[in-house]
């Protein structure tokens, strides 16, 4: 597995942060929501008060953004519902920050098992916060905290109940753009070698050339987080990526653009909650999923 490029300075992610409170802004700023979370203002310390309104003239690369980042989460939870009709039981999420599945999840009644893998600082933080709203740790939760300089994600899986001969789910959300191309495409075959029927959900970046539209917009976000000490790092071609995942073992491959991200999740709003840019969504799985 990959031993570098994840938070390693020991301290939660900035990042992880932000993409949570666009989480809980999107509860309360966009009607319909696309993305119900009931968690989200809690496990961050907030309420509507503290969050307030959606500020007036709001940018629309900020409300671009939010749109993303809660349509990545809804297409994530929808494949994790496809793989358990399949039959799956493990849950893996990968780089999971404030990710709130495990106390509002759907499925219990199955048994599913949930394992949540971070930096162990980032981890740390996340069950400060759970502590602190007064919410407990599902019973078939695991916390798999793991420094990737050092540890190797198969083996500490394993080592916290991960059962091996049975296939998993996996979201990996908000993560590859901060890897090189090479580590990301080592994690995608790292987790399709614990199981031939695993599946992944994910998010990646395309470049967009000089003369597109929203270049502007994508060149101020990558500016933020490279100040955050979290910078870009891997652009893929997605007609690339896809031969580069069917030539490691995945199969059933979807990839989603900014215009078919829109058309599934924000066809016929009024407010103007829609993804622009180059980022997509992708889901794959292997042969025996």
């Amino acid at each position: 597995m990959p031993r570098d490029g994840f938070v390693n300075e020991g301290r939660p992610s900035l990042t992880a942060q932000r993409v949570a409170r666009r989480r809980a802004e999107h509860q309360l700023w966009d009607d319909p929501v696309i993305f119900a979370d009931p968690v989200a203002l809690p496990i961050l310390g907030l309420d509507a008060a503290a969050v307030g309104a959606a500020p007036a003239g709001e940018h629309p690369a900020a409300r671009a953004l939010r749109a993303f980042l809660v349509a990545r989460s809804q297409f994530a939870e929808e494949a994790l519902a496809a793989a358990i009709e399949r039959g799956v039981r493990q849950y893996v999420i990968l780089g999971a920050g404030l990710d709130t599945f495990a106390y509002r999840n759907p499925h219990a009644g199955v048994a599913l098992r949930i394992f949540e893998v971070d930096h162990p600082a980032t981890q740390v933080w996340k069950r400060q916060r759970v502590a602190q709203a007064g919410m407990c740790e599902p019973p078939l939760l695991t916390f798999v905290p793991v420094d990737f300089i050092h540890q190797d994600l198969a083996l500490e899986l394993v080592a916290t109940g991960f059962d091996r001969a049975q296939p998993a789910f996996f979201s990996w959300l908000g993560v590859s753009m901060y890897l090189s191309p090479d580590l990301v495409l080592e994690t995608l075959r790292a987790l399709i070698a614990l199981h031939p029927g695993n599946a992944v959900a994910f998010d990646y970046a395309v470049r967009p050339a000089p003369e597109d539209p929203h270049r502007p917009g994508f060149d101020a976000l990558a500016a933020r987080v490279a100040q955050a000490g979290e910078p870009f790092r891997s652009f893929f071609e997605p007609a690339v990526l896809v031969t580069a995942l069917r030539s490691i073992g995945y199969r059933a491959i979807e990839d989603l653009d900014s215009a078919q991200i829109n058309a599934r999740y924000f066809s016929a709003r009024s407010d103007g909650l829609r993804v622009r840019g180059s980022a997509h969504l992708m889901c794959a799985a292997g042969g025996d999923s």
